[in-house]
């Protein structure tokens, strides 16, 4: 199957049966749908792209320490204290000493944290479910299988 990719000039084609073009294909579907995503979130509130990846964090995996929440972000200790003083100052995560080592501080999503995150979330699910109503069933399906083959890639 070879298809010409989008916003290309008329001799621009990529083989999608090769892993490259398939790749090359992938990506920038995958990125635009990860930046509408991105845009159906509350502006009220002002959260950025790795406050609200940090509560999700949270919300996913429960209390956790600060070094811990670092590296599920992928992100230097210090990046992650500034993003979770930001939060608390929002009342959006509590910070309490570590029992076992006082120098560790524990990181908790507040209720309100998890409103924020779960309307955030509800307002992205909600756009996603109208896109994918307009698809024809036999499109749902192919989605429906690409779940787990995504999850899967991005585990790698």
């Amino acid at each position: 199957m070879t298809t010409r990719e989008p916003g290309s000039g008329a001799g621009t084609s990529r083989d999608l049966r090769s892993n490259a073009g398939l790749a090359s294909a992938l990506r920038p579907a995958v990125l635009r749908l990860a930046r509408r995503l991105r845009q159906m979130r509350d502006e009220s509130m002002e959260l950025n792209t790795n406050q609200l990846s940090a509560m999700g964090v949270l919300l996913n995996h429960g209390d956790l320490l600060m070094g811990e929440l670092a590296a599920r972000e992928m992100v230097q200790p210090p990046s992650m204290t500034r993003i979770v003083n930001e939060l608390e100052r929002r009342g959006l995560v509590r910070r309490s000493d570590n029992p076992d080592d006082r120098r560790q501080a524990r990181v908790t999503l507040t209720d309100s944290g998890r409103d924020v995150l779960l309307a955030n979330r509800k307002r992205r699910d909600d756009w996603l479910a109208r896109r994918v109503a307009e698809l024809d069933p036999g499109e749902r399906e192919i989605l429906r299988r690409a779940v787990s083959i995504l999850e899967k890639v991005n585990r790698a």
